[in-house]
């Protein structure tokens, strides 16, 4: 090789690295750029909410004044924009601040909306009291519940969820389907923190919702026909599943005693750090399946989980399960879990009345005084 077809080596070298490196600053600097632009939009939307509040509480009419204050403030806002500032989004802008005033301290909002101090965005920046962007805040500003609504805002932001992921988790009512498969205080815990995932129990839901395989809900089909539409839909499905699953296998086979066995579908959780084995039954639940799986736990966590992996979960998702069976088949501290599937999306009013029956019965209450 001669040394000027080196030189010409060393160069693409360079110009490679100068390309990689350029390319990774545009995108840290677009991502900053981003979250910038969306802190100052929630900001601006915040304070001219608090602003349309506070004049509307000084009207002695206060319905017909206040229509008027956001009615004349669309006027003037879109004489000097243009678009942007319409009468629907000016009572969004009221409403975003009336569901989220106790986010921003007097002081933060007189440095922003006031002052317009520039320092600001370092306080903001540090500790951000808005995670996901506006069209997300305007579907969250759909749901009722304080609780509820919290949930979805955590869940949005650390699973960085698309709008539309969150209108579909929403309308699949997510919440409700893992209130329903914990213990009170872990209910609570779920507004707070989202929906954290410490042990076997937080990553089941009731019922597992299916509606994005287009199946129709009919009496009878094989198991392999669902098996096969959930693979086809593997990226929906591990989203329905939750955080941390990992795919390892369908139909996976292992041979014990000459006898060979097969697991519909294997999963790793990489939170949990343990397998995760579901079987699909699409008949009713019978105490010969929890045995199967039971089964099926024992020889991973025998002969194939490393020592440093915690034990093995089994789900059985079943047209049509039975608690009381799995209780009196099961031991105590059994690894297996069980839960329905639909095919289509629940009820959202039925499962916030058994949710909230729940919890009625869990604090000892009258369902009617809550």
């Amino acid at each position: 090789m001669s040394k000027k077809e080196i030189v010409v080596l060393e160069e693409d070298v360079d110009i490679s690295e100068l390309i990689r490196n350029s390319v990774d600053l545009v995108e840290y600097a677009r991502g900053l750029a981003s979250k910038q632009v969306n802190m100052i939009q929630l900001m601006t939307y915040y304070s001219i909410g608090k602003w349309i509040v506070d004049v509307q509480q000084k009207g002695e009419e206060r319905a017909k004044y206040g229509q008027r204050v956001i009615a004349s403030l669309a006027d003037g806002m879109t004489a000097v924009y243009g678009r942007g500032f319409s009468k629907s989004n000016l009572e969004n802008a009221r409403k975003f601040y009336l569901t989220y005033k106790d986010r921003i301290t007097q002081t933060v909002f007189r440095q922003f909306a006031i002052e317009k101090n520039q320092t600001v965005f370092g306080q903001l920046e540090k500790d951000p009291p808005f995670k996901v962007s506006w069209s997300h805040y305007l579907q969250l500003m759909r749901i009722k519940d304080d609780s509820e609504r919290s949930f979805y805002e955590i869940e949005a932001a650390e699973s960085n969820w698309s709008l539309r992921t969150l209108q579909r988790q929403y309308n699949s009512s997510l919440y409700e389907r893992l209130a329903l498969s914990r213990d009170k205080d872990a209910v609570l815990r779920l507004a707070k923190e989202g929906n954290v995932i410490e042990k076997p129990e937080d990553i089941v839901k009731q019922p597992t919702v299916l509606e994005f395989l287009g199946m129709e809900e009919k009496a009878k089909y094989v198991e392999s026909d669902l098996e096969t539409a959930l693979i086809n839909k593997l990226q929906k499905f591990l989203l329905e599943l939750g955080k941390g699953y990992l795919f390892e296998a369908r139909q996976k086979r292992f041979t014990f005693d000459e006898d060979s066995y097969y697991i519909d579908l294997v999963f790793y959780n990489r939170i949990l750090r343990c397998y995760v084995l579901i079987d699909l039954k699409t008949d009713k639940l019978t105490h010969q399946d929890l045995g199967q799986m039971q089964m099926y736990v024992n020889y991973y966590d025998r002969y194939v989980k490393m020592d440093v992996e915690n034990p093995t979960v089994g789900i059985l998702l079943c047209k049509e399960k039975n608690d009381a069976l799995v209780e009196i088949t099961l031991p105590k501290d059994s690894n297996i879990y069980t839960s329905e599937y639909k095919l289509y999306l629940p009820d959202k009013k039925e499962l916030q009345q058994k949710l909230k029956e729940w919890i009625a019965e869990e604090l000892g209450e009258d369902i009617d005084q809550m």
